[in-house]
């Protein structure tokens, strides 16, 4: 579980891309499934940012990701 303050929604971005990254998490889940990857007491603090921001729980984390930007080689 991540250990970092999670403050803003971007704090909470950065993890999420990080996980996705990683293959912890993939672009089509629910951002609900989440949860598995934060404490409570973060957890708590992760869906007040996201609810400030207007995600929804059931929202895909695509969404919160943002875009990609892909470079050709």
């Amino acid at each position: 579980m991540p250990t970092i303050a999670l403050d803003s929604i971007t704090d909470i971005q950065d993890e999420v891309r990080a996980l996705v990254a990683r293959g912890s998490v993939g672009r089509q889940q629910r951002i609900y499934e989440l949860s598995r990857y934060f404490g409570d007491r973060q957890w708590q603090n992760v869906e007040h940012q996201l609810a400030a921001n207007n995600f929804l729980l059931r929202d895909r984390v695509i969404e919160l990701t943002g875009k990609e930007s892909w470079v050709n080689d």
